[in-house]
């Protein structure tokens, strides 16, 4: 007779992970030992430092308040199919917090004992675990997850093997092998070229490749009066032949052909001329397997010579993008190799806007992106926010001046938008003249932002304030960088707008940690992740980094990463902070590749409740931050 209760907790647990990933005679196998806790609301299912228990507990019905002493403070809520007190599974130490029913609950407490196998033998399953448990320290890197399952460091290994099938695509080449022998003659090898259809010929000798002659070979020997057309092949091959094994990267191909200078590789069974020839390798399959390499890219953006030319290229770097998430590279990688393609872009549109004027700039001059693309954080095809900076010119010429670059700006928003980048709804861009000014209106403009900060101008500081130098003078950029943290520090009262403006963006989730999404409009019932994920972290990096002066950094998670070195006691936050960034912007990347958007808006029907889990963890930094910057700055009751 089958155990009834068992199978309702099988039926539960398998929508959830990391028990979806089990099979199903596993997971009711293990569902019989599982056993029903119930709790009344605040009634204490474990307390801060008690001895671990020999369960770990998943919510079935209600939800549980997990809190961290001295304040009490609630830490995170878990509800329906949430899984907490994983301690005993990975570190044999106490709890470090406390574990209340918020409201009549209903528990299953799974014997370690009895999971622990099968979490050994499904690595799904181990990695699940290892990563809710360090979601629960903040640090999802951080040393005390280390050989607490596998013995081995499982957060790292997918970063080794993405790395390693980063550098080591595996080369297709061609097993189509036209052979002749060494007395055949070139008249005959070139009828032999020209019917199959190939660049070059292997030359054998009882099965064995002794040679190779190429299309150049008979343009340069034969077609030049140098040798006969009857001239056997031995005497105009190249010999020895190149050979490699087959199992060949694309960059060792790469380097043999650059090492060899030659366009032509046989792959034979063992790599030796001693073993049968499997395949020939040509420049144009080593071309093709490069096609989304950046190198390549940036050559092909070099060559361009209308702006049209460029846009393809763009089409290319989504490409790249799509693999480099599909090998799960790490962020911080895939970041900088598409903000220097993105730059490579822009760079190029200048370039020929430039070409396009009837005459050279009339002074030095510097080409700004703002927002996430000055953050190098934009990934995806979004608006346009730029700006201009030249330099100052007496009074005789500055209208002349302002006409030129207003009008060379207006070539180049109009590039961006034919390669892909759309206008700015705002109009924050260098063809609008208020952004495009010299060096001491620019000044002008930034000292009145920080002495008069309405609620506009503190929005237009946050834009500015993530400025980079794409293309121009970078003098004129550090004069204008030296202006503004002056003024910052003149008027301190302006990092308290700052802060107040940060502390702005909504909240991501509720307090029984549903999501929190948009209630009317185009985009109802979705989660805007940007307002309500990524602009918390951006925002709060900006105000810090700004009070600590550091210029050179713009990026939001090397802002955090910057502020871990310059705050030791805060530095498990930051790093946090950098890591939950780097996870969101790949999140929101990945939406929008999937759906041909920016990636802002998500509808949460589409997620696995995996996702939504992976998702959540990401948020738990905010709300620490949020209070860190208010404390700090000393605005506590202004929010």
């Amino acid at each position: 007779m089958k155990n009834t209760i068992s199978h309702r907790v099988a039926d539960f647990l398998k929508g959830f992970p990391p028990f979806s990933f089990l099979h199903q005679k596993d997971l009711e196998k293990l569902s019989e030992q599982i056993s029903i806790v119930y709790k009344d609301k605040d009634a204490v299912i474990f307390a801060e430092n008690d001895k671990t228990h020999d369960s770990f507990y998943v919510v079935h019905k209600g939800a549980v308040a997990l809190k961290k002493s001295p304040k009490n403070t609630v830490l995170d809520m878990c509800d329906e199919g949430d899984i907490f007190g994983l301690r005993p599974l990975l570190a044999q130490e106490n709890y470090i917090m406390e574990a209340v029913a918020y409201e009549e609950t209903i528990l299953y407490a799974i014997p370690i004992a009895i999971f622990k196998p099968y979490a050994l033998e499904n690595r799904t399953v181990g990695n699940f675990l290892i990563e809710s448990y360090a979601s629960n320290t903040k640090n999802p890197y951080s040393e005390i997850h280390k050989d607490k399952l596998y013995g081995d460091d499982l957060l790292h290994e997918n970063h080794h093997s993405a790395k390693d099938s980063f550098d080591l695509q595996p080369i297709k080449y061609s097993k189509k092998i036209v052979t002749c022998g060494p007395s055949t003659t070139a008249r005959d090898i070139a009828k032999m070229m020209t019917k199959q259809k190939v660049g070059a010929i292997l030359i054998v000798d009882e099965m064995l490749p002794i040679g190779i002659i190429t299309d150049k070979d008979l343009r340069n020997k034969i077609v030049t009066g140098d040798y006969s057309i009857l001239t056997t092949a031995e005497t105009i091959m190249t010999k020895p032949v190149i050979t490699y094994p087959k199992k060949m990267t694309v960059t060792e191909a790469q380097m043999a052909m650059m090492k060899s200078n030659i366009s032509y590789l046989c792959l034979t069974k063992d790599g030796t001329i001693n073993t049968k020839a499997v395949g020939i390798l040509s420049k144009h399959d080593v071309m093709v397997a490069l096609g989304n390499n950046p190198a390549v890219l940036i050559k092909a953006l070099k060559r361009a010579k209308k702006t049209k030319d460029i846009k393809p290229i763009r089409s290319r770097i989504m490409q790249l993008l799509q693999g480099y998430l599909d090998q799960n590279i790490p962020m911080t990688l895939i970041s900088k190799i598409i903000t220097e393609l993105n730059e490579a872009c822009t760079t190029r549109v200048i370039e020929i806007s430039l070409e396009k004027m009837s005459s050279p700039p009339p002074v030095k001059f510097a080409w700004l992106a703002l927002g996430s693309q000055g953050r190098s954080e934009q990934m995806l095809h979004t608006d346009q926010d730029n700006a201009i900076v030249y330099e100052n010119v007496s009074d005789v010429f500055r209208d002349e001046t302002r006409v030129y670059f207003l009008k060379f700006a207006t070539l180049v928003n109009k590039g961006l938008f034919e390669i892909g980048y759309d206008y700015c709804p705002a109009e924050m861009m260098a063809s609008n003249p208020k952004w495009c000014m010299s060096v001491e209106d620019w000044k002008s403009q930034v000292h009145y932002w920080i002495t008069n900060p309405g609620k506009n101008e503190v929005l237009l500081s946050f834009i500015f304030f993530d400025y980079k130098l794409t293309f121009g003078d970078a003098a004129l950029v550090d004069e204008l960088s030296e202006s503004i943290f002056e003024n910052v520090k003149a008027n301190p009262v302006f990092y308290v707008h700052l802060v107040s403006g940060a502390l702005q963006s909504p909240s991501p989730t509720g307090f029984f940690r549903q999501f929190l999404v948009e209630q009317d409009g185009a985009n109802k019932d979705n989660f805007d992740i940007k307002r309500r994920a990524l602009m918390p972290l951006t925002d709060a990096a900006r105000v810090l980094i700004l009070s600590h002066s550091v210029k050179s950094i713009s990026n939001t998670a090397e802002r955090f990463e910057k502020l871990a070195e310059l705050e030791p006691t805060n530095r498990e936050l930051y790093l946090s902070c950098s890591y939950s960034f780097k996870a969101l912007l790949k999140f929101r990347t990945k939406q929008g590749l999937l759906h041909n958007d920016s990636g802002q808006f998500i509808a949460l029907e589409s997620l696995s409740k995996m996702e939504k889990i992976k998702l959540k963890r990401t948020f738990k930094t905010i709300k620490e931050l949020q209070e860190l910057i208010s404390v700090r700055f000393n605005i506590s009751n202004l929010v």
